[in-house]
């Protein structure tokens, strides 16, 4: 025998599908009918259709000589500004944010007993 409770939730989930399928149903339907009323009869030469736009991809495009040009001066004075050649060079030989991620758990850590190297160019 099953128990009330169980009966009740079996009921409840069925009466619950029943819903869903009944709703479903009912927008589906009711989207049919605007599509259908919304629509124009392609065998109608007469029939409205919207009006045709065209927007250019190109229309925001910028040209690579449209920039304002400074003298060599005001840029010697901007790199200058900003710490010279050194900040540049400093910025390059930062390391790559994911290269100096810290070890996560699921690689292991390097042993340290492991067995010497062949020593290189010092064998000779």
């Amino acid at each position: 025998m099953v128990p009330a409770s169980r009966r009740l939730g079996w009921f409840r989930g069925v009466c619950a599908v029943a819903m869903f399928a009944a709703v479903s149903i009912a927008q589906a339907q009711a989207q049919g009918d605007s599509a259908r009323q919304g629509r124009a009869d392609p065998l109608d030469a007469q029939a409205p259709v919207p009006a045709v736009t065209h927007q250019s991809p190109l229309a925001n495009y910028r040209r690579l000589g449209d920039d304002t040009r400074v003298s060599w001066r005001e840029a010697n004075e901007t790199v200058n500004r900003i710490g010279g050649w050194r900040t540049y060079t400093r910025e390059a030989q930062q390391p790559d944010p994911a290269a100096s991620a810290p070890v996560g758990r699921g690689t292991p850590a390097p042993a340290s007993n492991s067995a010497p190297s062949h020593g290189g160019h010092r064998m000779h």
